[in-house]
């Protein structure tokens, strides 16, 4: 499946270097500066989420969507994509 993961970084002057070192570790490339596209079997949006969110501040925002069954999962997001 694959897989779109967005993210806002809070402290952009932070090192955020291991965070996409383990993107592109995952096989993930960058579609836009905060936007990378990965292809992953045997995952869900939920744990793609809890691996990349180890890799971030507790400040930052991630949403991790599925292109392919319309999964997502997110975290500190600046709307609920539930209430729209």
């Amino acid at each position: 499946m694959k897989y779109v993961i967005s993210y806002d970084l809070t402290a952009p002057r932070q090192d955020y270097e291991s965070l996409w070192a383990e993107l592109r570790r995952l096989g993930a490339k960058p579609v836009l500066k905060s936007q990378w596209c990965v292809r992953r079997s045997n995952t869900t949006a939920a744990s793609l989420r809890d691996h990349i969110g180890r890799f971030m501040d507790s400040d930052d925002r991630l949403l991790v969507t599925c292109l392919d069954n319309k999964s997502w999962a997110s975290r500190r997001l600046i709307n609920k994509i539930s209430d729209m």
